[in-house]
């Protein structure tokens, strides 16, 4: 079959004979699926509104200004630059054709015998969207741009501010969720306050900054045993960092959040509130369930087959954070990278199989444990076999996202940049970009006001 890439330009001509496999996402579900079937007899397009591949367990880092965008970002023709049966398609994907076989792009279409969709999803306001521009969510490189400016420019407004009642507020940070990116941003917010940028500043004392960490449930880490969660939430507290569990956001605006705890209310000035608690499926999701008839979960997931196929869509794929995969145990599988990782090169294999005349057994995850990291020296670590906190954990987290970084550059230049940091506690990537990067005095903010009163 033949890939239309524009409907001005004409068709690029395949081999007849090679099967047409088109990937939607370059996460960390579609690059798996795109690797492992380098050396197939297939040929492989990558569809994405991105030309790089973001490695997001790191985000926080690029938020919190302890590495660059670059360090954990890699372009995805360099990626997949050595299989010679794929190509990349730097478009987003808006629809699906399920009776031609060809995926629908904002400008062309691309034709496809297997399709796999791996575009994710989004953050999740549970009903309240308004709340998306005041509490930015941790998906994508200019949410984490956003949110780092947003904490340095709190902090530098703060420095031009003598009202105390003034400059509190801008020294409170308010995180919903208190899943791993909740806490490693809590925590990563918390080091830097109290640590690098003591010195910083000559009329604000950053030791004194907030950072209030809210949470539905009764404990922080609450995918973790109760007893790695007890020992989060301490190395939280010994960084300075509020924990509010059992608490609800029940209204965010530019001046603060409403919690409620029970049946009580309480009203937090801040002005800086980030929001991790829950994701949303993307919305392809909702296309795919229009056009085949498929099941979506609250999350707007696809409800899978037990291979990852689309139910009456065998030639139709699903991984990552975009399906629901409830065939393996009490609860779907998580939406985390090496679940995303393991779908991809299931799929990639099973496609393979089926090119062969043969088959694969049904996909089974395999769960080697999970980490997250609190602060320096800090961390918990769940591996099945041996669940253990501190510095080790710390160690083992390090070295485990050393290893999953794609490229080598990236993996040497982000070991040495923390290396760097970690003996001279400094943060090297604290510069404020985007809207509003230049802070305004007190003065220059009631010039302005007057003048838009006028």
């Amino acid at each position: 079959m033949a890939n239309t890439l524009s409907p001005t330009k004409p068709p690029v001509q395949k081999e007849a004979q090679r099967h047409q496999v088109v990937i939607v996402g370059g996460g960390f579900g579609g690059l798996y699926t795109a690797k492992a079937l380098g050396s197939a007899d297939v040929d492989v397009t990558i569809i994405d509104r991105r030309n790089f591949h973001l490695f997001q367990p790191l985000l926080y880092q690029v938020a919190t200004g302890t590495i660059s965008p670059a360090d954990i970002a890699s372009p995805l023709r360099v990626v997949v630059g050595r299989n010679k049966n794929t190509q990349v398609i730097h478009r987003k994907a808006v629809d699906i054709n399920t009776e031609n076989q060809t995926v629908v792009l904002d400008e062309g279409e691309v034709s496809y015998d297997t399709l796999v969709l791996a575009t994710g999803g989004s953050h999740h306001y549970f009903g309240n969207d308004q709340w998306k521009d005041i509490a930015p969510g941790l998906k994508t490189v200019e949410d984490a741009l956003e949110i780092r400016r947003r904490i340095f420019s709190a902090f530098e407004k703060a420095e031009q501010e003598t009202d105390p009642e003034i400059q509190m507020p801008l020294l409170t940070f308010v995180i919903g969720g208190a899943g791993p990116t909740g806490g490693e941003l809590a925590g990563a917010i918390a080091e830097i306050s109290h640590g690098p940028m003591r010195k910083d500043f000559s009329r604000i004392d950053t030791t004194q900054t907030k950072i209030i960490l809210v949470v539905g449930r009764d404990r922080v880490l609450p995918p973790y045993a109760p007893d790695l969660s007890a020992d989060a939430q301490q190395s939280l507290e010994d960084l300075g960092v509020t924990v509010r569990t059992k608490a609800l956001v029940t209204e965010v605006t530019e001046n603060g959040v409403s919690l409620k705890q029970g049946d009580n209310t309480e009203w937090v000035s801040a002005k800086t509130v980030l929001w991790a608690a829950g994701v949303r499926a993307s919305a392809l999701g909702k296309v795919l369930s229009d056009r085949t008839g498929a099941e979506l979960d609250r999350a707007g997931r696809v409800v899978v087959e037990p291979d990852l196929s689309v139910p009456g869509q065998p030639n139709i794929f699903v991984v990552g954070d975009l399906a629901n995969f409830p065939h393996q145990g009490e609860r779907p599988l998580p939406g985390v990278a090496p679940v995303a990782m393991q779908e991809g090169e299931y799929v990639a294999k099973l496609i393979e199989a089926r090119q062969m005349g043969d088959n694969l057994p049904q996909f089974v995850y395999s769960d080697f444990g999970s980490m997250a990291v609190i602060g320096r020296n800090s961390a918990v670590a769940d591996l099945k076999f041996l669940k253990f906190s501190g510095p080790l954990a710390w160690f083992v987290w390090i070295f485990a996202h050393i290893y999953y970084l794609i490229e080598f550059d990236n993996k040497l230049i982000v070991l040495l940049q923390w290396g760097w940091n970690y003996f001279t506690k400094g943060r090297g990537a604290r510069l404020i970009t985007g809207e509003d990067s230049r802070i305004m005095s007190p003065s220059e903010a009631q010039e302005k006001a007057a003048s838009s009163a006028s």
